[in-house]
């Protein structure tokens, strides 16, 4: 080997080793090595640079766009809703959460489905009684599983994918090319959750982090025409959200006091709660309830702020209505809540007192706006609250099912159906220009963008063929069975101590190498480093999904080793039966 292929040996070591270590932020680690082989001369500048000129990285890029569009329109709520029910049992929970979240992952980025369940199912783990430590990890995995079978599922697919199409002799892939791995490893993956994790996934409680919040508030809310929660019972819509108490009911102007829980909600229904509203903030939100003061203004694209009313404020000592808070700050005082109790009088009537807290529904520049403002001691804004757009539910999923249709059908290229996507939800107000630039994750980016160029180096550099030379000798004498074990399993070794995407650009052109020197297919050696990095179970680190569960579900490391191992050896043992099976 070249002496610029060892020094990409020892910087890729290097770079594995600080990540192992979380010394710093994948996307700081793979740059900062992306840098220093650019400096040693391994690459040139527009080496360097060609990962994120590559159409993966923009793929990636446009899905983050489309699933933003999917989220905050509240169709994947609505789905939830629809499809979880009530289970009898931890193992019909697991059944009814796995197999649609991993059809889901299957067609949208995995990572942003986990982001959006987790706070969905802690409130359906409080319905059902169960566990939340016995659905999280299946909620990941289930994720990762359901990504592994489609193109679009998982970005480590699409950084392969981009790394096959660039060879010399390229190999192109199509949307569903991936399933013939994926597929059955879904299907086992739930199947061994189902059955293993009643002896190997322990009951833990997650970590509370509302325990001391005691910032209670008197408010009214609304019920959207439209809204999800239209017909259902009252039971069945609040009983996950323990620390709000409906103690009033207003039904075409007619007030009921006391309300029984199987009470159906209709559109237009006021319902009067009193405790810690801000906690429940995105869940009333998610169930299309909308506060009565922003019912009034027609304003649903503003979010909540928490503010301080100084001592030295002109609204001290006059009525809510009086001040003309609205007119003068384009904004509406929701509740307000006064030195340790909660004030139940409607918010106009209210005479302002320094030290109060308001709970203010404004736009999202509020806080920053008004930051230096005198009248205001400290502004702070509600994580979340800006209510999704439900009747924009259904043009959302026709424009994911569009693009994943156009691409299926050869009509378009992948990034080109996601870039139309993205800019279709933005056109029919499914998505917001703020809420589309926000969505792209320039971490992610940077550290696909770069782990591509790394990968480059590797092949450029002849380590890639040196080292998949190393493992056909290795393995030569065991057989082409072995060679696909042994590319499995450094595979998802190395993905359990580095980002995925990263494992896997650096995995593919060694496996490359050395699939050509067996005799193995591009497109063998292409699915095996896709399914092999994203099967890292047994590790919390080298997957986004997992870590979003960590603390959720109140985990320790060694829960992920004692469930994901195993599926991990499954599902390689699975994987190189498949592949010998049809290609050698």
């Amino acid at each position: 080997m070249s002496t610029e292929g060892w020094t990409t040996v020892g910087v890729v070591l290097a770079m594995v080793v600080v990540m192992a270590l979380n010394v710093a932020g994948p996307d700081m680690v793979l740059a900062a090595a992306l840098t220093l082989l650019l400096a040693l001369g391994v690459l040139e500048p527009a080496e360097a640079l060609s990962g994120f000129a590559n159409p993966a990285l923009g793929t990636i890029a446009a899905l983050f766009v489309v699933a933003a569009g999917i989220r905050e329109t509240g169709a994947l709520d609505f789905i939830g809703r629809t499809v979880l029910g009530q289970p009898r049992s931890v193992a019909s929970a697991q059944i009814r959460l796995m197999f649609p979240v991993g059809l889901l992952s299957g067609f949208m980025n995995n990572t942003p489905v986990v982001a959006m369940f987790v706070p969905m199912l802690q409130r359906w783990s409080k319905q059902a009684r169960i566990s939340v430590s016995k659905l999280m990890i299946p909620l990941s995995y289930a994720a990762i599983l359901g990504g592994t079978c489609t193109l679009i599922g998982t970005s480590t697919n699409l950084v392969v994918a981009g790394l096959a199409a660039s060879r010399a002799e390229p190999v192109e892939l199509g949307m569903f090319d991936v399933s013939v791995l994926g597929v059955p490893a879904l299907l086992v993956g739930v199947l061994y959750i189902v059955v293993a994790s009643r002896w190997l996934l322990p009951a833990r409680r997650s970590v509370d982090r509302d325990v001391t919040d005691v910032r209670e508030y008197a408010i009214a809310f609304q019920v959207e025409q439209g809204s999800p929660v239209v017909n259902e019972t009252i039971e069945a819509c609040l009983r996950s959200l323990p620390k709000l108490y409906l103690f009033e009911l207003e039904r075409e102007g007619q007030v009921f006091p006391a309300v029984s829980p199987q009470t159906r909600l209709k559109a237009g229904d006021v319902l009067r709660f009193t405790g810690i509203v801000v906690d429940a903030a995105v869940d009333l939100r998610k169930m299309g309830l909308v506060p009565e003061e922003s019912a009034i203004t027609g304003r649903p694209d503003r979010s909540w702020v928490e503010a301080v009313l100084a001592a030295q404020s002109p609204l001290i000592g006059r009525t809510v209505r009086d001040a003309k808070f609205r007119t003068q700050y384009d904004a509406a005082i929701l509740a307000i809540h006064r030195q340790g109790e909660r004030i139940s009088a409607k918010v106009g009537d209210i005479v302002l007192q320094p030290g109060d807290l308001l709970l203010l529904e404004a736009e999202p520049g509020f806080a920053a706006r008004h930051r230096a403002d005198p009248s205001f001691v400290l502004l702070s804004p509600v994580a979340d609250s800006a209510p999704p757009n439900h009747s924009r539910a259904p043009v959302a999923i026709a424009i994911l099912v569009a693009v994943v249709g156009l691409n299926t059908a050869g009509l378009m290229p992948l990034l080109t159906a996601a870039l139309l996507g993205a800019g279709a939800l933005i056109l029919t107000g499914c998505l917001r220009g703020h809420q589309a630039r926000r969505s792209l994750d320039l971490r992610v980016l940077i550290t696909i963008g770069a782990a591509l160029g790394i990968g480059l180096a590797v092949e450029s550099s002849g380590a890639a063929r040196y080292l998949g030379d190393a493992l056909v000798q290795a393995s030569a004498p065991f057989g082409p069975i072995a060679l696909l074990g042994a590319v499995f399993a450094a595979t998802s070794l190395l993905a359990g101590v580095v980002y995925t995407a990263t494992a896997a650009a650096i995995m593919y052109p060694i496996a490359a190498a050395a699939g050509a020197e067996a005799g193995m297919p591009g497109e063998a050696a292409a699915l095996l480093v896709m399914h092999a990095a994203s099967t890292a179970f047994s590790s919390p680190i080298g997957y986004a999904a997992n870590l979003i569960v960590y603390g959720p579900g109140g985990y320790k490391y060694s829960d992920f080793i004692r469930l994901g191992l195993p599926l991990q050896v499954l599902l390689g043992v699975l994987s190189v039966t498949i592949l010998w099976w049809l290609w050698l």
